[in-house]
């Protein structure tokens, strides 16, 4: 007779290096308790964690869908998730103190956020490649501006799956987007513009963060937006973007792919943002605005993001692991 689940050992142990969520980023961490109630499902156990390069004071008990084991695939997920979110800083920062738990979106601790890893307008300049996947300087985080974007659940599910599908289920987006960012973005804008007085900084502030998310994705999606099984279809594009075919000639990320991607984009940009010299007033206004677009995309996510991802070939699924 097998042995019963709750008689098994918990998966991760007492001293063991791992990596660990917080927010939309994984950290190097160590644990350094376990509780494990009598008769309780390994799953359950809690994991008392000392992130490295941190204080005790931020040693916080977590469950197990918080923690990954310390292995270089996992690794290189942290990494992808660091290069997202740092930017290279211009100018004076400023804002509020506080945490790990005092910055980015409320995406934490779901699987979308594994391997997700922009310049730009309103929101900063352009990005860099994180070094590794160690914790950033206390004192720096602390000189950082945060906001803090409310993902809606039905887009939280939606990334879930956009990962399953792809990471591993080996599918992808099909591309040409049928509702490309281009026009999801011109039917945000034709949506909100009536609601706002006319010839009004309400309009402009809205404009200024279209453009801004508009420009962003183009400059982001093949840097640091696509999972690792995308790239040679990213390749493929790309080189279409620059030939004769006219389905493709002259355009750009945002008029190729869709929701499915953009929303990679949204739920890394608190973290982008802290990157930037944006003072805390522009950044709480961003987050209003980018607020109001994610609830009413989530309200016509069925409209907008595709309901069958496509399978490729065996020869792509190759390369795409080589």
């Amino acid at each position: 007779m097998a042995p019963s689940r709750q008689n098994q050992a918990p998966p991760y142990t007492k001293d063991e290096k791992v990596l660990c969520f917080h927010g939309d980023l994984m950290y190097e961490a160590k644990i350094i308790e376990v509780s494990a109630k009598p008769g309780q499902k390994p799953e359950d156990a809690q994991y008392r964690i000392h992130y490295k390069g941190w204080k005790a004071s931020w040693d916080d008990w977590v469950s197990q869908d918080r923690i990954r084991k310390f292995t270089d695939d996992n690794k290189q997920l942290a990494n992808q998730l660091q290069a997202q979110a740092r930017m290279r800083a211009s100018g004076h920062k400023g804002g509020k103190k506080g945490g790990p738990k005092a910055n980015g979106s409320e995406m934490s601790s779901a699987r979308g956020s594994e391997e997700r890893v922009a310049g730009a307008s309103s929101f900063g300049r352009g990005p860099r490649r994180g070094r590794d996947y160690e914790l950033e300087n206390e004192e720096t985080f602390h000189a950082r501006p945060s906001i803090k974007l409310i993902v809606p659940d039905a887009l939280k599910a939606m990334l879930v799956d956009d990962w399953e599908n792809i990471t591993k289920n080996n599918q992808l987006v099909p591309l040409p987007h049928p509702h490309p960012v281009t026009k999801i973005l011109d039917d945000y804008i034709a949506y909100e513009t009536p609601k706002r007085p006319a010839d009004t900084s309400q309009v402009d502030i809205l404009e200024e963060t279209v453009a801004g998310l508009k420009e962003y994705f183009d400059k982001t999606l093949g840097r640091i937006l696509l999972y690792r099984f995308e790239r040679p279809q990213f390749a493929d594009i790309h080189k279409k973007w620059i030939s004769d075919d006219p389905e493709f000639q002259g355009k750009s990320p945002s008029d190729t792919y869709g929701p499915e991607h953009l929303m990679r984009l949204l739920v890394s940009l608190p973290e982008l943002v802290a990157q930037t010299n944006m003072d805390q007033q522009s950044a709480n206004r961003l987050r209003e605005e980018l607020s109001k677009f994610c609830t009413w995309l989530a309200k016509n996510a069925v409209d907008y993001f595709v309901s069958q991802y496509e399978t490729p070939s065996q020869e792509y699924i190759q390369k795409a692991k080589d």
